[in-house]
């Protein structure tokens, strides 16, 4: 079972697996041994890893992971706690977690983190290290078994298989996860996409959602063809057979709605996105909130990256402008980027999530899960702005039958 680098595949569709643990317990080397580099400083002095170490690899038969060696659990000092902060960060937002257990066995903290684990329904992984010089009586097999554990060293690299063995059990029910557009297309179809060229447009290059969607139309051997907004009714015409589908830039989505004929399935990157990343209908039924925002309400915009905000930012300026115009209201915007995202939600009246392909989908799925938990609306570009703009029916409804 090979492991193997791979930079070229985006973050947000590798899945991200954390190996925590205390200090010393041997994450950086276990890093290394996994990946066959020296990728993480190893050390015998206490906190050695400070930020995390992130290695992106590819994990066969999984795909793209992202590996995050992680700064002790047991860090002390004012410093030593905001590096713990980071590292549980990095376990809220992680498909897998890797807990690492040294020389000391499980203990309270360990105890306290496998059950959080289990409450959240985050697949983890315990194992315990240092198999080859020290083998108490908390690592025999029995313990094994309750903690699903592995028993390895690092070091040498016993037990290393099997740990691999099972990192591929426990991702791969993420590899069966619902695709962005392979089960609404046909071998043969005609697959039409829509993308404007406008200021945050990156230069000689298509946007991320548009490029994955253009790779899984091919993969599932359709065929598409790419015209501008402008060109929507000029390409439709130029075609010998109408498209299946028609995907434009959800910024789009009422000048191209106005061109395509009623009988053609239209939808958005973003709404794809939606149905791809997290809870679909939850994003659906939170776009209605609109219609009940009151004056002084506050909404929530979520960005998954950072980037450059220009003078028509879909974001920073066309969402708020359209949905001040619809509603009529005075409301406050609010506004987090990359994986910024607050903890406490329940003083906003809506939040609005961009489609998330620089994130991964367990950080999607535990936004949707912490706003449900404080009763706040969740919904995401695509769909609010096919609300805002009379299509939304259109643009879902083929996807919901």
């Amino acid at each position: 079972m090979a492991v193997q680098i791979d930079k070229t595949a985006p973050g947000g569709v590798r899945l991200a697996v954390a190996i925590v643990g205390n200090r010393n317990a041997g994450k950086s080397t276990l890093l290394n041994r996994l990946t066959g580099q020296d990728v993480s400083i190893v050390s015998d002095q206490p906190g050695t890893t400070t930020d995390a170490v992130a290695k992106a690899f590819e994990l066969i038969p999984v795909g793209p992971v992202c590996f995050y060696d992680t700064a002790g659990l047991d860090d002390a000092g004012e410093l030593g706690e905001q590096r713990v902060q980071a590292t549980k960060k990095i376990m809220r937002r992680a498909d897998l977690v890797m807990l690492v257990v040294g020389k000391g066995g499980i203990n309270a903290d360990y105890e306290h983190y496998i059950t959080k684990l289990s409450r959240r329904r985050v697949p983890f992984i315990t194992v315990f290290n240092f198999c080859d010089e020290y083998e108490p009586d908390n690592f025999n097999q029995a313990v094994m078994d309750i903690y699903n554990g592995v028993m390895v060293s690092a070091k040498t690299g016993m037990g290393m298989d099997r740990l691999r063995e099972k990192l591929v059990e426990k991702l791969r029910p993420f590899t069966d996860e619902k695709p962005l557009v392979a089960d609404i297309i046909k071998p043969h179809d005609v697959v039409m996409l829509v993308v404007p060229v406008d200021l945050a447009a990156p230069k000689g290059r298509l946007i991320l959602p548009q490029v994955q969607v253009l790779r899984e139309v091919l993969d599932s051997g359709a065929s598409a063809v790419v015209a501008k907004e402008t060109e929507t009714a000029e390409m439709l015409g130029k075609l010998a057979e109408k498209p299946a589908l028609v995907i434009t830039d959800s910024q789009a989505v009422k000048e191209v709605a106005a061109a395509v004929p009623e009988d053609i399935s239209l939808t958005t990157f973003s709404t794809l996105f939606a149905r791809h990343k997290g809870d679909f209908e939850t994003q659906l039924a939170g776009a209605a909130a609109i219609d009940t925002l009151k004056d002084g309400d506050k909404v929530l915009i979520a960005e998954g990256c950072s980037h450059h905000i220009t003078c028509d930012d879909i974001g920073r300026v066309k969402i708020p402008n359209w949905l001040l115009q619809y509603t009529g209201k005075k409301l406050e915007f609010h506004w987090a980027s990359g994986y910024d995202f607050p903890a406490v939600l329940d003083n906003y009246a809506l939040v609005i999530h961009c489609g998330g392909c620089m994130l991964h989908r367990n950080e999607i799925r535990i936004r949707i899960e912490e706003c449900k938990k404080q009763q706040v609306p969740i919904t995401n570009y695509g769909i609010i702005i096919s609300k805002m703009q009379g299509v939304l029916e259109r643009v879902t409804g083929f996807i919901k039958k």
